[in-house]
């Protein structure tokens, strides 16, 4: 296995996710261990490694960016407020491009 969760686990379809949104080339779900009330993962389905990245991937930009609204717009619109937020380097658990889309106060 290696250091990329969405590729070996949701993608291949070994973890079951709860699926938000998903186009031919986006998923939305909810975390399978979420830090917030409300925390959805959006991903784009071919494996970018992150945000600084990007470069020769830059295709996936667009529509990845219109799932990411649309779910944001989507959390903001039922709760009144949401984060969308991306980690880099140490921060970022899951070395695949995602985003996170979550309201309310921190769980752990």
């Amino acid at each position: 296995m290696t250091d990329d969760f969405y590729c070996d686990e949701v993608l291949s379809g070994r973890t079951a996710v709860e699926v938000v949104k998903e186009t031919e080339a986006v998923l939305a779900f909810h975390h399978t261990r979420p830090f917030w009330p409300v925390h959805l993962v959006v991903i784009p389905k071919v494996h970018v490694p992150s945000l600084t990245d990007l470069a020769g991937h830059t295709s996936v930009l667009e529509p990845l960016l219109d799932v990411v609204r649309e779910v944001a717009a989507s959390v903001e619109a039922e709760h009144g407020a949401c984060r969308v937020l991306t980690n880099l380097g140490e921060y970022q658990d899951s070395k695949h491009l995602h985003f996170h889309v979550n309201s309310g106060q921190q769980l752990r």
